[in-house]
């Protein structure tokens, strides 16, 4: 892919906006550095090669079915919430189903909720204060341990979520006011962190929550979790860990998170869209939550591959850790476009063409550069009708050239050399929410030099 001189820079969140020109929204920005724990672009190379993630939101609210907040939300008392577990029995469930839908939708690694805002721990963990476990209340099952036995039987690399935060200790709320109790908080997170690492290994750590009362941001309360220490700690058992910056650490890799829609330029670090399957009104499972529509959810796919991102897409199972024929069809649905089309996502790099917005973005392997063409109305208009949207710049080919365009059927696209680069006419094509065009290149492509760069200032939390 041609050699990569390191450099180092720092940008501020408006930075990233402007200079790169886009409207990502990186969470944890400015986050403690820790050389110590940094990790080298080959260390997190598998995970920018996998490109496609699997996210399972699943606890104690999903028996109540108002998204994960329902306990902060509907203000329900500790006592009928732990009532709620201790009741919560699902009935024929298996991970391995996760794993089968995983696998379905072509991802490469799963990340699953360990414990979310709530406290409610899906594991054997004996720092749970009040023993507030799915091991010892309900069901009497280790998910976490189930989840991480299916995860190796598929093949799919191991990630955990787990939130920092726990509403039942009013020190989070107040933790310079009750300091004591906030200190409690904090040794559970320690012993908990420690007993996800060093029991499952994973390949992923997945923070959340590392804010403090509701306020500020992962960063700003760095202060009170101690990052650097935590994540050291988290390290022992797996010394390439990739772990995400939601800890008050600056992390492995940046997270973009939501459905709001991606554009402007490659960003040149390693970082992930996180978004939701449904609606996004919630990440936990809700009764009759839309299943978004499979043209767009492909095309955010491929917005946020060929901006050098990849795509983490969760699922929230009902109570049973059943999910709902909408989303299991809609996964095939992408599964079976990946199976197809897979070759231009996983093991690919963003570019060497800037994406143009609504219109087309680039992935490269070697000689072969894939065209990602969501809107062909430009490549249809005659060959004299030349505009920024349909030419493909030739400088940023370092003096390569293209050799030959095709579909993924064969079918030849006539190819010219103009002025400004390359200019395509595709011919008329069915309805498609991406229409790949396959470039041969006379030479390995030459990327974009990455480096060192670190985003700080203002991140929305």
């Amino acid at each position: 892919m041609g050699e990569t001189k390191p450099f180092t820079k720092e940008l501020t969140g408006a930075e990233l906006q402007s200079k790169l020109k886009s409207n990502i929204h990186f969470k944890s920005l400015g986050g403690q550095r820790s050389d110590s724990l940094t990790l080298t672009l080959s260390d997190k190379e598998w995970w920018m090669n996998d490109k496609i993630g699997l996210f399972i939101h699943w606890g104690i609210y999903s028996v109540i079915g108002h998204g994960e907040w329902a306990k902060f939300n509907e203000q329900i008392p500790d006592d009928v919430y732990r009532k709620t577990a201790e009741e919560w029995i699902p009935k024929d469930f298996s991970t391995d189903a996760w794993l089968e839908t995983a696998r379905d939708l072509g991802a490469k690694y799963a990340v699953m909720v360990t414990r979310h805002h709530d406290g409610f721990a899906l594991w054997d963990s004996p720092a749970s204060y009040g023993s507030f476990t799915s091991a010892a209340i309900g069901a009497h099952r280790d998910y976490v341990a189930e989840f991480a036995d299916s995860c190796r039987r598929y093949g799919l690399r191991l990630g955990l979520y787990y939130s920092l935060m726990d509403w039942r200790f009013p020190g989070y709320f107040d933790p310079k006011g009750l300091p004591e109790n906030a200190a409690l908080m904090k040794k559970q997170c320690y012993g908990q962190v420690e007993e996800l690492c060093s029991r499952f290994r994973p390949d992923i750590l997945w923070y959340d929550g590392g804010w403090l009362a509701h306020s500020g941001s992962d960063a700003s309360a760095a202060w009170f979790w101690d990052p650097v220490r935590l994540n050291t700690i988290a390290r022992k058992y797996n010394p390439k860990l990739l772990i995400n910056p939601r800890s008050g650490w600056e992390g492995d890799f940046y997270c973009d998170e939501g459905s709001a829609e991606i554009d402007g330029n490659i960003i040149p670090v390693p970082w992930e869209k996180n978004m939701c399957i449904c609606s996004g009104k919630s990440w936990g499972w809700m009764a009759d939550d839309p299943v978004s529509d499979f043209d767009w959810l492909i095309r955010m796919m491929v917005n946020v591959v060929c901006r050098g991102g990849n795509w983490l897409l969760n699922i929230g199972p009902d109570c049973n850790g059943k999910i709902s024929p909408e989303i299991r069809s809609r996964i095939h649905e992408i599964g079976e476009w990946l199976r197809i089309s897979g070759d231009s996502i996983y093991g690919t790099k963003a570019g060497p063409f800037e994406p143009v917005d609504h219109i087309y973005g680039s992935t490269c392997r070697d000689r072969t550069v894939w065209l990602h063409v969501l809107d062909p109305a430009p490549f249809r208009l005659p060959p004299e009708a030349e505009n920024p949207q349909n030419v493909l710049p030739a400088d940023v080919l370092k003096g390569n050239e293209i050799l030959s365009a095709h579909l993924t059927d064969g079918t030849e696209v006539a190819l010219r050399k103009t002025k400004g680069g390359y200019r395509l006419v595709l011919p008329e094509l069915p309805a498609a929410p991406d229409t790949i065009v396959v470039l041969t290149m006379k030479d390995p492509v030459q990327l974009l030099e990455w480096g060192e760069i670190h985003f700080s200032g203002s991140g929305k939390s």
